[in-house]
């Protein structure tokens, strides 16, 4: 198989891998200061500007599907620009085709791109103290070598360069996608993207070590993920998110389904989370969402997730997949969490069909 031409959610010919992991408690790490105090803000925070990627690919898209992908983007880009300013990184040459898509309130940056994913290829902000910005550089390599990176493992180091700040060295290889934090030192992770060989040759507990540094926490939460099954290796976000300190929103099926790992998985995630605190010593409130069922799309690649939202200034722009119950309890769920924004569901489901979401 061409692994440019992997979807995210592909099944990979090589066959079934495991669960990554065999003991997936959550783990407290000694504290570590990070370089000048820096902390990763809680998502919700308040926002100067969002950033995003603009998809040009044609080794990664076919030329139907990359129309798609950017009529979706630019779905997403336009909302959020009525609540905040957003730039989309896009090469000069292919800035035509986006401007003709994005509302003028959508500005346009010199970056050049090949996929859409910004968490997961574009820069880690962390802050200081005084409200300083940097750029915690983990490296973006194309989530293990299975997708084209030239451009898109740039992102981040050119992005910190055109705002002036400065980029901290993480001795990390992984995805923004990966990682969870709630803003008050707890971390969450799928082992299975982190202590993967494909990103880092380095054991689980020293991996934990970085990321708690990176980011400014105390303390990360492992859970194991499924390794090998998707172009991910099964991200936190698509399963699991912080809405605030010490309180996690988790997306699950009703059941587990014999021969379905992820699944598993999020049942699996489900029992740590129930034994686990917070840096505090408190134990977490878990929120539950249900998974959609009835989605418009059949393609089989399909991920449906209600947690992989994004919050932005009065906002949350989240999706809706056509499962008329599901979809109104995700605006249920989601209108309670964060009370006095508005709840903006999209259709975006080439992105689902691509493997992933907002």
């Amino acid at each position: 198989m061409d692994l440019a031409s992997l979807r995210r959610r592909s099944i990979l010919a090589a066959g079934l891998v495991g669960s990554a992991g065999t003991r997936a408690l959550a783990k407290a790490v000694p504290p570590l200061t990070p370089p000048q105090s820096y902390e990763m803000p809680l998502e919700t925070a308040l926002h100067e500007q969002t950033l995003m990627q603009w998809p040009v690919s044609l080794e990664v898209y076919d030329e139907a599907e990359l129309g798609r992908v950017q009529q979706a983007i630019a779905r997403i880009a336009n909302a959020i620009s009525r609540f905040e300013p957003v730039a989309m990184m896009v090469g000069i040459g292919d800035t035509a085709d986006a401007r003709e898509s994005l509302d003028a309130g959508v500005a346009l940056w010199d970056v050049p791109t090949e996929d859409l994913w910004c968490r997961d290829a574009g820069p880690t902000f962390v802050a200081n103290k005084t409200g300083g910005l940097a750029v915690a550089h983990i490296q973006f390599n194309g989530w293990g070598g299975k997708q084209v990176h030239r451009r898109d493992g740039q992102i981040a180091k050119r992005i910190a360069a055109r705002l002036g700040l400065p980029l901290l060295p993480t001795g990390l290889v992984g995805e923004g996608g990966g990682v969870e934090h709630d803003g008050a030192g707890t971390l969450l992770a799928t082992a299975s993207c982190w202590a993967n060989p494909n990103r880092n040759r380095l054991g689980r507990d020293e991996i934990g070590r970085r990321l708690v540094r990176a980011l400014g926490g105390q303390k990360i939460i492992w859970v194991p993920g499924v390794m090998g099954r998707d172009i991910t290796d099964y991200h936190i976000d698509a399963l699991a998110r912080f809405v605030g300190p010490g309180r996690v929103l988790i997306q699950l099926p009703d059941r587990i389904v014999a021969g379905d790992p992820f699944s598993r998985a999020a049942f699996e995630a489900y029992e740590i989370l129930k034994r686990s605190s917070d840096v505090q010593g408190r134990k977490l409130e878990i929120i539950v969402i249900p998974e959609p069922v009835k989605t418009r799309s059949r393609n089989p690649d399909f991920l449906a997730s209600y947690v992989n939202f994004y919050a932005c200034n009065g906002a949350l722009i989240g999706a809706e997949f056509g499962d008329d119950r599901t979809d109104s309890k995700a605006h249920e769920v989601l209108a309670t969490l964060y009370p006095g924004r508005k709840i903006v569901s999209l259709n975006v489901d080439p992105l689902g069909e691509a493997g992933g979401g907002i």
